[in-house]
């Protein structure tokens, strides 16, 4: 049996195995990279949370105006809803001038 030759592309090294933890610069760019991600999240999350105090506080100006209007038609006592109240029925039973004027086309 004759034993078969070698030739270059037979000889074994460690040239493709490098591991991670080996080239330092790499594990160094990617917590840089982490970091950058982390800070740009973060300003995110900042202007989502503004967002949302401001839909927050527009969200209670309505209310405000809103119980200020129920209030004013008598609908709420003062700090506390009552529940919206059924019109009076000598309100529902208006006469012709009261309603406004009518367009035909």
């Amino acid at each position: 049996m004759s034993v078969p030759s070698r030739g270059v592309r037979d000889i074994r090294t460690f040239s493709g195995r490098v591991d991670q933890v080996a080239l330092p610069y790499r594990a160094y760019m990617r917590i840089s990279c982490l970091e950058m991600e982390r800070s740009r999240r973060d300003q995110e999350k900042s202007s989502a949370m503004d967002r949302v105090g401001i839909l927050n506080g527009r969200i209670r100006e309505i209310e405000a105006e809103k119980d200020a209007l129920l209030q004013g038609l008598g609908e709420r006592v003062a700090g506390r809803p009552s529940g919206l109240k059924a019109p009076p029925p000598s309100a529902m039973r208006r006469s012709a001038a009261t309603n406004g004027f009518k367009l035909k086309y």
